[in-house]
């Protein structure tokens, strides 16, 4: 059964410009790969930042429009990725993916994870939380003061700080208890 919460695009078209991530669950366990998301999301914000101009105009916007691109890539995909070796289901079956898409008015991030059937109902109850909040602003407050690491506030700062917008997409799998989250997050460029 698919369901899906928030602003998720099914049948997303296809774009020219993409560079996927993806770790293997036959290597180390996942759970220990998350050490070097900062590397992954780094490399990926500076290959981006290359399809962005990077002439000064006289006011400098062009320079500073790369630069916030390059901050939003590093930003979100090390989040996304994360929450996918952190709280997804370590199976050998399953990989952990991140690709980025660069489109003519947007990137897409979107991150592939398994999910244990227990975690998918605790995690759905949380997106559902806050793709249905009108005050977001406070939310986003009271996750800062949060301290249990599942106050959301990795997918809030998306939204507050880069003007993200978030959707996720949950399927089943032929494994008993398991299924596979896409997590879709689309800024503006």
């Amino acid at each position: 059964m698919t369901e899906i919460f928030g602003d998720f695009e099914v049948g997303l078209p296809a774009s020219r410009e993409f560079l996927t991530i993806e770790f293997s669950p036959s290597s180390l366990p996942i759970q220990k790969l998350w050490k070097n998301n900062g590397l992954s999301a780094d490399f990926m914000a500076d290959y981006f930042a290359t399809f962005f101009p990077t002439e000064e105009e006289s006011d400098g916007r062009e320079v500073a429009h790369q630069a916030e691109v390059k901050d939003a890539v590093s930003y979100i995909a090390n989040e996304l990725l994360e929450n996918a070796m952190k709280y997804g289901e370590a199976d050998p079956t399953f990989s952990v993916s991140l690709t980025l898409q660069l489109h003519k008015d947007r990137l897409v991030f979107l991150t592939r994870n398994s999910i244990s059937t227990v975690d998918r109902s605790e995690f759905s109850a949380a997106i559902a939380h806050i793709v249905s909040t009108e005050d977001l602003g406070s939310l986003y407050e009271e996750a800062l003061l949060d301290e249990s690491g599942k106050s959301g506030l990795g997918f809030l700062t998306m939204i507050m700080n880069y003007g993200a917008v978030l959707g996720w997409q949950f399927e089943g799998t032929d494994k008993e208890g398991l299924s596979l989250v896409t997590t879709m997050v689309q800024v503006a460029v």
